[in-house]
């Protein structure tokens, strides 16, 4: 099995078109993608068009399936400057339909450090990785039939926790985006902060589908090391919107956050 969840093949017009492998499929669709690893590769895209700012912030509009089939990204510049800047890119397939669209801001660190030391009043405990123990990705019975996401993950929660849903806090390690490419710590964490939504679910995908349509990443620092944190919550209501929200951590404390608006919807009958 490939480890990474895409390759790349070059177009005679210097286009790169990224073909995904079977670790990026994901739960709801066999021809369709996990989030998370489009999302990764939207990031090094944006951190590419910016090389000189590093990257904070990645909207994501996940309206429309990324396709197995493969795709390429488009990226622009929207705004320049000294101190800010903000990308543009979009996913698209090989019919030429635009699948995803992400919005990034960048932001230019300081040559000289503005403070003496990290300053955090989030109060938060979060367990070392030492202390958790090895557990299953949740959502397994999704298509067992087929090799997909869940199959590129590694799991540790806390003692006397476990991926059946609720708040829940984890670490997660996952294969690199690209074969013979070190990730960025932004495109590192990517993976794992799109899924929210099924570590702290109200119900299993059998009984209700939770599909998020957007993610959106803010990273304060670069995260480190491989085994990086998820501590997730949902909000779900009645009229069919869903609110994952996770505090991204590693060893050192937390790293920065990311959102997830659900589409709650009943499974369909077959």
């Amino acid at each position: 099995m490939t480890e990474s969840y895409f390759t790349i093949e070059a177009r005679p017009d210097g286009t790169e078109w990224i073909v995904p492998t079977e670790l990026a499929r994901g739960p709801w669709d066999h021809e369709a993608c996990h989030g998370g690893p489009p999302t990764a590769m939207l990031v090094r895209a944006l951190e590419r068009a910016v090389p000189a700012h590093r990257l904070a912030r990645i909207s994501v509009e996940l309206g429309t399936p990324v396709p197995m089939a493969g795709f390429r990204i488009d990226t622009e510049v929207m705004r320049g400057g000294r101190a800010t800047a903000s990308s543009r890119a979009v996913l698209v397939d090989g019919q030429g339909v635009v699948r995803s669209t992400a919005v990034g801001m960048h932001v230019r660190t300081s040559d000289e450090p503005v403070l003496p030391a990290p300053l955090d009043n989030a109060a938060v405990e979060l367990p070392p990785v030492i202390d958790t123990e090895p557990g299953e990705f949740p959502m397994r019975r999704a298509m067992p039939q087929w090799v997909g996401f869940r199959d590129s993950v590694e799991c540790r929660y806390p003692s006397g926790s476990s991926g059946d849903g609720g708040a829940t806090t984890v670490y997660m390690r996952t294969v690199a985006p690209l074969p013979d490419e070190e990730p960025s710590p932004f495109q590192r964490i990517a993976p794992l902060s799109d899924c929210g939504n099924a570590f702290s679910r109200h119900t299993d995908l059998d009984e209700l589908q939770f599909i998020n349509t957007d993610l959106v990443i803010a990273l304060h620092r670069d995260p480190q090391g491989e085994w990086l944190g998820s501590s997730s919550t949902s909000s779900w209501q009645p009229g069919g919107v869903g609110l994952a929200d996770a505090l991204l951590f590693d060893e050192h404390g937390p790293v920065g956050r990311a959102l997830q608006t659900l589409l709650l919807r009943p499974v369909p009958s077959r």
